[in-house]
């Protein structure tokens, strides 16, 4: 298949003029009939990996999906754009899944969704030969790992298909994996010498910001309330909190709703819909929530407490920005969160999987804490390098963080966890160093002798607290190393010895302020009419509910914006935004061509420079 026809269906079928990094490459294996795995951002446009060679190719593309509460939405969006999809879950009656398998059996559809226990139901191998499957998508694929962050048993059986559809192409794809988990998804999935493709983890519309936790309810309120009618999900530790968070603000006239998986099936379905409909601007939510989101304009997303891994957290803010436009990631961060986790952590029966959690978790608080640019940070945990220089999007690139000579409390701290060693002859935790640094009286302290050790005391002119960060601000820098073994004991390393003996002048950072920083930033955002794209945000939301469907399916903000700004009053001019493709053209050109034709007959055009 050359590019110009590729390139050509881009355009007709979904409004681009241009793909983004590596889906014509994988589209092009995917054609020629290759097995591929695609690691692609959230909002990289993984969907349009599978969907586009369905509509160039003979036969039935089948998407493999965990979540069956999407498939209507994704269903709906593509039936939208004028490409023929269904779906087979348990939400159909019988009827309905009936006309479904008619359908299907007369080839009426380009593509079918489907969870992997449908699939791997006796017998249902024999319809998939009926209906000349020729691709086998298999979404969110980093499910089949025990290594990943969502390991779902079910998804292994999915190798199985191979047997049972042999020479059938099988696309994986996955928005966040490790190296391992890549290698993992590939082996589990038996792929034939696949072509593999790993894309930017770079998010480059989102911006990181970590702010203290003080009065958390408090600051989420004042960060709602500084972004009015702006959608986004507030993550939360447990299910408790879920609910409290959604009910205060619901008083307090901000709409939202809980999510979590205590709630009935019916309940959870409710409150999903009510978000992707944009009736609720907030939901609040357990990491049930989440997975395959296909919710565009998810303006922020806020970690009400510390994720228990790195890649866990990527995953959920990738749910921000997923149409390109500028979004907000902030986690609310305090030393005590680190504490409950890691009691969670002790609630584990196997001791690997604690010492793989409590070094999730050290890597995690390294993130929170770090003076340096955090995209730098978030990226080399995925063994991305970043060019040379900050992001110039995270609060520490935007307001860097002020510094201080740290020698001589670094000198006292370093000592002190070379003086206990020395005593006993083996580690102790950061914990235990501190109580020793700062002279306290407590029964380890006595029993081990260490209030006899020369650094006993020499640290009381600082809280604990302050000593704790120092502490971690030294493992950051490599002076101490700590263990992911239950106490988590620290020791001096090399270059930590070196520091000492020498009394070389090491630069530590101060916390950064309790007030969260007001300046927000909007790189990237598509200047308009803010005036008529509310105006056509109202349209909008009248066209979707009238055919029963969330406000993104018919446009996303983006291509609003973008209406908002060149203001097209024809449908040549429309057919020309990023996002319409010829069935909307067609469908909704002449509707809002009018809205946007009454709004300028008692409104001035705004310029804008480029």
């Amino acid at each position: 298949m050359d590019s110009r026809t590729l390139h050509a269906t881009l355009k007709q079928t979904f409004g681009y003029d241009s793909f983004r990094p590596l889906q014509e490459e994988i589209i092009a294996d995917a054609l020629a009939g290759r097995d591929v795995f695609a690691l692609l951002p959230t909002g990289g446009g993984k969907s349009l990996c599978f969907q586009l060679p369905a509509l160039l190719r003979e036969g039935l593309t089948v998407v493999v999906s965990p979540l069956i509460a999407l498939m209507k939405d994704q269903v709906d969006a593509l039936t939208a754009t004028g490409i023929p999809a269904t779906f087979l879950n348990s939400t159909l009656n019988g009827d309905a899944a009936r006309a479904r398998f008619r359908g299907l059996h007369r080839g009426e559809y380009r593509l079918l969704y489907a969870a992997p226990e449908r699939l791997m139901l006796p017998g249902f191998a024999d319809n998939l030969r009926a209906w000349n499957v020729t691709q086998l998508a298999i979404d969110e694929a980093h499910c089949i790992s025990e290594w990943g962050h969502d390991f779902r048993p079910e998804y292994r059986q999915l190798a199985e298909l191979r047997a049972q559809l042999p020479g059938v192409p099988v696309m994986a794809l996955t928005a966040t994996a490790t190296e391992r988990v890549r290698a993992d998804i590939v082996e589990r999935l038996h792929l034939c010498d696949p072509r593999c493709y790993t894309a930017s983890f770079n998010r480059p519309n989102l911006t990181y910001r970590v702010i203290p936790r003080a009065s958390p309810y408090d600051q989420v309120l004042a960060f709602l309330r500084g972004r009015p009618g702006e959608s986004g999900i507030i993550y939360c530790a447990s299910r408790k909190a879920t609910e409290s968070v959604a009910e205060r603000l619901a008083a307090d006239r901000i709409p939202a709703k809980p999510y979590h998986a205590g709630l009935t099936g019916e309940a959870r379905a409710r409150n999903q819909e009510l978000f992707l409909r944009d009736e609720v601007r907030v939901i609040c939510a357990t990491i049930a929530f989440g997975m395959g989101i296909n919710k565009p304009n998810v303006r922020f997303v806020l970690h009400y407490d510390l994720p228990k891994n790195i890649e866990g957290y990527y995953q959920e803010t990738g749910r921000a920005g997923r149409d390109g436009l500028p979004s907000e990631c902030v986690l609310l961060f305090s030393a005590a969160d680190v504490v409950k986790q890691t009691a969670f952590i002790e609630e584990k029966t196997d001791p690997e999987e604690q010492r793989h959690a409590r070094a999730q978790l050290q890597q995690m608080v390294h993130f929170a804490e770090c003076a340096t640019c955090r995209r730098v940070e978030l990226l080399g945990y995925f063994a991305e390098e970043w060019p040379e220089g900050g992001c110039g999007a995270c609060d520490n690139c935007l307001t860097p963080r002020e510094t201080f000579d740290g020698t001589l409390a670094a000198q006292k701290l370093l000592s002190c966890v070379y003086r206990v060693r020395q005593k006993s002859g083996f580690g102790f935790g950061l914990n235990h160093i501190i109580e020793v640094l700062t002279g306290g009286e407590t029964d380890a302290v006595r029993k081990w002798h260490h209030d006899q050790v020369s650094a006993y005391g020499i640290g009381k002119e600082m809280k604990r607290g302050e000593w704790q960060a120092i502490g971690r601000e030294l493992i950051r820098l490599g002076l101490l190393r700590q263990s992911a073994e239950k106490f988590a004991t620290v020791e001096l390393t090399d270059d930590g010895l070196d520091a000492l003996r020498t009394r070389r002048p090491i630069t530590l950072t101060k916390p950064v302020a309790i007030a969260e920083k007001k300046a927000r930033t909007r790189k990237g955002e598509i200047a308009c009419d803010e005036v008529l794209f509310d105006r056509l945000r109202t349209h909008r939301r009248k066209l979707a509910d009238e055919r029963d469907v969330p406000a993104y399916i018919i446009f996303s903000d983006a291509t609003l914006r973008e209406m908002a700004r060149r203001y097209p009053t024809n449908e040549a001019a429309f057919g020309r935004l990023p996002g319409v493709g010829e069935k909307k053209r067609a469908e909704f050109g002449p509707t809002f061509c009018t809205e946007i034709a009454t709004f300028l007959e008692t409104n001035p055009k705004i310029r804008f420079d480029d």
